[in-house]
């Protein structure tokens, strides 16, 4: 999953070189920041993003000190130094210096009182992204070998650099203007800074295998390539669709490297289940979430309070917000102990054994394996682009009434995940079923949300009596009643499909994810994408192809019968009409499965 928070001056920026950049340790002051990375025994910050360009930097260059307190403490240029030098040597004012290595608006104008509204402003320096994986993905990376190990590191730096380019190249926006009224996309890309860490914050340590990406707040606007602020809205607005699509990168890349499948486990009766490791013992996860314990401990308390003064059980954004309150209060102080990851992965592996037997830890790879075998002879990795559209335009509508775009593009990913199981989708595939909701089962809702359309989900009046109780009902978690939801939808589109004696006619209605080999994971590389084996995808263009080939050949066909039956009854006469069938079913419209020039539809288009 990704979380994101603001760094600000003062108590913000501190936690930044104190906490995140030395493993969310303690750091004394006057500890160079490399010695205190050695100490607590995590590698060093490197560069990322394509704006490095700009700055001079390369990606995977080591964060140095003196780098991150200008250009994310300050908002400079990270080799100011050299700069100022060389204009003081040219005559220059240390004021005019300094301006010229400033990056966009100095920091100091927001607290000028010539600013408009200056007191009720804070700036922002960067953003804290933190990506973190699946909870069994922690399990395996701490407990089993190796290479096992850094497999996984080397899977999540994958999955982290593609949903940090995704960010930079169709969400991050610039802002510009009066009051940054005008947004455009940044010129070049993002500079982030990535800090990996190995533990929880807990008292008793836990592996929790994560990353901070700190996104610099500064960046280059296309027109003029000046410097200028990021857009916050932009981020927080799509934080969830990109915490999606890192969790399918994540769970691709495993399957492909280590030939593992994924399969969902329900954490909250009634919410949205998670993706783990098929063949983890689940009974990890409870020893391994020792600060979710803490929360779901105080968290009672906070919700009995709650209704006494409310009256009424919480929804769901008070539950929200009543388990970040549950978090704030339980949340343990820092450690001063500071250890290297071999010596945690040896306490971990020493604290699961006295807790589960030496059997069940050094089995967990070999048992991963069985399961991923039990999974794919279970499981087939076909993506139905029709039902896929129904059921994400059933469960967004359901939980939310009115959305945008990128809560449809969330869905469809989760989609994704959860059908797949880790096999590779085709690039692209989420955009497709997006526009398909989009297209076909949308209706505006104002001028900037839409909704789902009923009218095109059910035809009929009568049908739509199906979907409504549904999104008025009270009664169940909002998740439980969108899935009977989404299942309702299917099953409408499966008898449509039926009715239309669909079955005898091939339409290239799914696209079919290609098998792996069960018996042989894919090798292990550790160089980038190096190495990495994946199945040849389904071509759109081949499918296309296929299609009119078979549509052209069933024509030739109907019209050789057509002629056949023609040349009989011309030489024994027409034969005898049989009784009159019964009236076909009342629900042999098609749904999303037709074809409009300009509209992207149930089928590959």
């Amino acid at each position: 999953m990704i979380s994101m928070s603001a760094v600000r001056p003062g108590t913000g920026w501190r936690y930044l070189f104190r906490g995140v950049m030395v493993g969310d340790g303690h750091r004394r002051a006057g500890t160079p920041l490399r010695a205190a990375q050695d100490e607590a025994g995590v590698p060093p910050g490197v560069w990322k993003g394509r704006g490095l360009a700009a700055l001079g930097l390369k990606a995977g260059d080591v964060v140095t000190e003196r780098q991150a307190e200008l250009l994310l403490g300050e908002g400079r240029h990270p080799d100011a130094d050299r700069i100022e030098r060389e204009l003081l040597a040219q005559g220059k004012s240390p004021e005019q210096a300094r301006r010229a290595t400033v990056l966009g608006r100095p920091i100091e104008h927001n607290r000028s009182p010539k600013t408009d509204k200056a007191k009720e402003r804070t700036p922002w320096l960067a953003f804290d992204l933190t990506f973190r994986p699946p909870p069994t993905a922690h399990i395996a990376w701490a407990l089993m070998d190796d290479r096992h190990r850094l497999v996984l590191e080397l899977c999540d730096d994958i999955a982290r650099d593609k949903t940090l380019a995704w960010l930079e190249e169709s969400v991050a926006e610039i802002r510009s203007k009066a009051g940054g009224k005008q947004r455009a996309r940044v010129k070049d890309g993002l500079i982030v800074a990535v800090f990996r860490h190995y533990e929880s914050r807990a008292t008793e340590s836990r592996p929790l295998l994560h990353a901070h990406a700190i996104v610099s707040i500064r960046a280059r606007r296309p027109h003029d390539g000046k410097w200028g602020n990021l857009s916050a809205d932009s981020l927080m607005t799509h934080i969830v669709a990109a915490d999606t699509l890192y969790t399918l990168y994540f769970m691709e890349e495993v399957s492909a490297r280590l030939g593992w499948a994924w399969e969902p486990r329900e954490v909250t009766p009634g919410r949205r289940p998670v993706m783990d490791i098929a063949g983890i013992d689940r009974r990890f996860i409870g020893w391994q979430s020792t600060r979710r314990q803490q929360i779901e401990d105080a968290l009672p308390v906070l919700t009995a309070k709650y209704e006494e003064r409310q009256g009424h059980a919480p929804g769901e954004r008070a539950s929200y917000a009543l388990a970040c309150q549950a978090a704030d209060q339980t949340r343990p102080p820092k450690r001063t102990e500071l250890l290297s990851l071999t010596e945690l992965r040896k306490r971990w592996r020493t604290s699961a054994i006295r807790a589960f037997g030496a059997c069940t830890v050094y089995r967990l790879a070999q048992r991963a394996r069985v399961a991923a075998a039990a999974v794919w002879a279970r499981v087939r990795p076909v993506i139905d682009i029709a039902l896929a559209a129904v059921d994400v335009v059933a469960v967004v509508y359901v939980m939310r009434g009115a959305f945008k775009r990128h809560h449809l593009l969330a869905e469809a990913r989760r989609h994704l995940s959860y059908v797949l199981r880790g096999r590779p989708h085709q690039p692209g595939l989420d955009e497709q079923i997006v526009q398909t909701v989009v297209d076909d089962y949308t209706r505006p809702a104002s001028r900037r949300m839409m909704t789902a359309d009923l009218r095109a989900l059910y035809p009929r009046d009568e049908d739509q009596a199906v979907l409504r109780p549904l999104t008025r009902s009270r009664t169940a978690p909002p998740y439980e009643r969108a899935r009977l939801a989404a299942g309702a939808l299917a099953a409408r589109v499966r008898a449509a499909r039926r009715a239309e004696r669909l079955g005898s006619r091939l339409r290239p209605y799914a696209v079919t994810v290609p098998a792996a080999s069960r018996s042989h994971p894919r090798p292990f590389s550790t160089g980038g994408q190096d190495g990495r084996l994946l199945e040849p995808e389904t071509g759109v263009d081949t499918v296309e192809q296929t299609r009119q080939t078979l549509e052209a050949a069933a024509a030739q066909v109907a019209a050789t019968l057509q002629d056949s039956r023609r040349a009989r009854e011309a030489a024994h006469g027409p034969r005898p009409q049989s009784a009159p069938a019964t009236d076909p079913p009342p629900h042999t419209q098609q749904l999303g499965i037709h074809h409009t020039p300009g509209r992207t539809t149930g089928g590959v288009t």
